[in-house]
């Protein structure tokens, strides 16, 4: 929702014909080979959103719309009136198993996630699989930190294969020096910059909705008195791996990596976003109004 950088950066402009950072992942996703872009939006926002993208992507991939809402596969019995706070990203994956039967990438909208994670993605889900092979897209911890203020950050550990073993959040994390630290409370860790983190760029097998769905139901059992417990990708994926229900391949991939956390971020973002289209990673207009497939 925003809340430190002050409002929807999900639908700002930030290209230099004001361009959502999220429009380049789309058009990265197309070019690698994806058949269908899905929007998980607030109702709030639902209209705004069409009037931001759907004039512009609807001949070039299939669009679908998904709500998540407080009360999204939520029974009544669960629902709090007091509850402001949304459920969190494994809910917003949830709210779309409806209009999704293929292997998927799912991705934050504020993220600048670069073209080869997105061609990793493309290029893992469109091999043979098995139904609970996924895999996401590792990223360097000195590559997606902030100059603006601390970020939170899924910091991974891996086997020998490149396979994820389990990820831990870390909070408050910045560089100090020539140091990464991380302060939780009077706790302070020193992170390897070169640690491989989570920035929520995943490929999923269908397989996992269902095993997402058996979790959600308990996570709601649990919580049904905190209004401010959220479902995380992280936290059912860690689940998977612990029982050895799933496995994870970290892909490379992740050398390119912007968001906006803070309202400063931005000046940051449109620069990098015009040196890309000025080295013609991007054409002078992101959507002409011809096929953009490769």
């Amino acid at each position: 929702m925003g809340s430190r950088y002050g409002g929807n950066k999900q639908i700002d402009g930030f290209g230099p014909n004001n361009e959502t950072i999220l429009e380049y992942a789309i058009y990265d996703a197309i070019q690698a080979g994806f058949g269908k872009v899905v929007f998980i939006v607030r109702a709030e926002i639902l209209d705004l959103v069409k009037d931001r993208f759907l004039n512009k992507i609807n001949d070039q991939i299939q669009v679908e719309f998904v709500i998540q809402s407080l009360t999204s596969l939520v029974p009544a019995a669960h629902q709090n009136p007091e509850r402001t706070k949304p459920y969190g990203t494994a809910h917003a994956v949830l709210c779309a198993k409806e209009v999704i039967e293929e292997p998927f990438a799912v991705i934050n909208a504020d993220d600048f996630y670069g073209k080869e994670a997105i061609e990793r993605l493309g290029a893992f889900l469109t091999q043979p699989q098995g139904d609970n092979q996924h895999c996401m897209v590792g990223y360097a911890l000195k590559n997606v930190l902030s100059k603006h203020g601390t970020v939170n950050r899924g910091v991974c550990e891996a086997n020998d294969n490149d396979e994820l073993t389990g990820m831990t959040e870390r909070e408050k994390i910045s560089r100090e020096g020539e140091k990464v630290i991380s302060r939780m409370g009077e706790d302070v860790l020193e992170i390897s910059e070169n640690t491989p983190v989570s920035m929520n760029c995943w490929g999923f097998q269908p397989s996992f909705f269902e095993d997402t769905e058996k979790r959600w139901k308990v996570f709601l059992e649990e919580n049904k008195d905190n209004i401010k417990a959220e479902f995380y990708i992280p936290t059912v994926v860690n689940d998977l791996i612990a029982e050895n229900k799933a496995s994870v391949k970290i892909l490379e991939g992740g050398k390119t990596w912007f968001g906006v956390t803070y309202p400063e971020d931005k000046v940051t973002v449109e620069e990098a976003l015009n040196f890309l289209h000025q080295k013609c990673v991007y054409p002078g207009k992101l959507w002409e109004r011809k096929k953009i497939r490769m």
